[in-house]
């Protein structure tokens, strides 16, 4: 059992679990969306007998009922009954109001990643699978940056001394006065370019995958390093929305960014501008709650279907435009400087990591 599954048993007694739960390690079909029969290759890697398997039922589904004993250590009423919802980045997705293939999610979390969701299933990245989304018999095409926001708390411990000092007095995040220090920093950072793979990746990028800043100059201060690190983050997702687009030829006209960096409207006024796209952010940030929350409205019958529920439960928060002046400085950038950067380096990122033995060989 995963914990959804171990939470579903403790709260119902039923061994059971939803769909939309199933990712990691398990033998299960991501295209069928159910457990891999015996012949399947994820059965073979993870052969686990079917009957140790939790019964899955789709999001919006019924998973069981309170039990008398959760009831009573809980506080919740007895018999209610527990609806499935999905994974956090499914749920977050479905919370952005993103139901149709020509709309991307952006998550600005820990981790960022695109995500698009189908009713038909792609692999991005052979052997690398669309996930269930959070509404049933869907799939969320996913591409991560596994170090995504972290940088942002990476660069606080390691050159924001002076605003976290700043935050205890005037009350405000250290991330505000960020925001203040990049704000006449022009687009593109005077050329300082960023490869945010401080954590390397699996196939895209490769495990000898590292970080890298190049272009500096002596104009070039914390507050470029600052904005770089927001435009590399960007640079890399929409590398993934390309690839991701090439692959379901479903094209993007409309990005929705959530998650705690949304909050930076830098960031997002970067997102518009590098994207080239009109850029929103949901009226939270905690969108995966609300996402579990609609998987639970539609499952009680508030709503006829999922497209009734996003409109009631969802909405814009704020939209950025992009400006055509930075649009032109982004795209020559990405295309000559951040796009060719990974294949420039690779052959040292390998050499870094003979001698050194850092990263560690997978």
């Amino acid at each position: 059992l995963f914990l959804s599954g171990y939470l579903t048993y403790i709260l119902t007694g039923e061994f059971t679990d939803s769909v939309g739960c199933t990712v990691g390690y398990m033998p299960f079909d991501y295209k069928k969306q159910e457990w891999a029969s015996e012949s399947h290759m994820n059965y073979k890697m993870f052969p686990v007998a079917r009957e140790r398997l939790p019964r899955l039922v789709k999001p919006s589904e019924i998973l069981g009922y309170i039990s008398r004993e959760a009831s009573d250590k809980t506080g919740i009423p007895y018999g209610l009954p527990l609806i499935a919802a999905a994974a956090d980045k499914a749920c977050e997705v479905l919370g952005s109001g993103v139901i149709s293939p020509n709309v991307a999610c952006l998550s600005y979390g820990t981790t960022s990643t695109v995500q698009t969701t189908h009713n038909k299933y792609f692999e991005v990245i052979p052997f690398f699978p669309s996930y269930p989304s959070a509404i049933p018999d869907h799939f969320n095409t996913e591409i991560m940056i596994f170090r995504g926001y972290w940088m942002v708390n990476w660069f606080k411990k390691e050159f924001g001394l002076r605003e976290t000092q700043m935050s205890e007095k005037t009350g405000r995040t250290p991330e505000d006065h960020f925001e203040d220090m990049i704000k006449t920093i022009p687009a593109g950072s005077m050329g300082l370019t960023l490869q945010p793979y401080w954590s390397p990746g699996l196939k895209t990028p490769g495990t000898e995958a590292k970080g890298a800043i190049i272009g500096f100059g002596d104009v070039h201060t914390r507050a470029h390093i600052y904005r770089a690190i927001l435009e590399g983050l960007t640079y890399s997702l929409k590398e993934g929305l390309i690839r991701t687009v090439k692959r379901t030829r479903k094209p993007v006209s409309r990005i929705v960014v959530s998650g705690g960096g949304s909050q930076s409207r830098s960031a997002m006024q970067i997102t518009a501008d590098i994207f080239n796209m009109p850029t929103f952010r949901p009226h939270t940030f905690e969108t995966s709650s609300l996402g579990a929350a609609i998987d639970a409205a539609v499952g009680m019958g508030f709503y006829k279907d999922y497209e009734d529920a996003v409109k009631a439960m969802t909405r814009t928060g704020e939209e950025f435009l992009p400006d055509i002046k930075n649009v032109e400085i982004y795209s020559e950038l990405y295309k000559k400087v951040y796009s060719p950067m990974y294949k420039h380096l690779q052959p040292l990122y390998k050499q870094i990591r003979n001698v050194t033995g850092y990263p560690q060989k997978i």
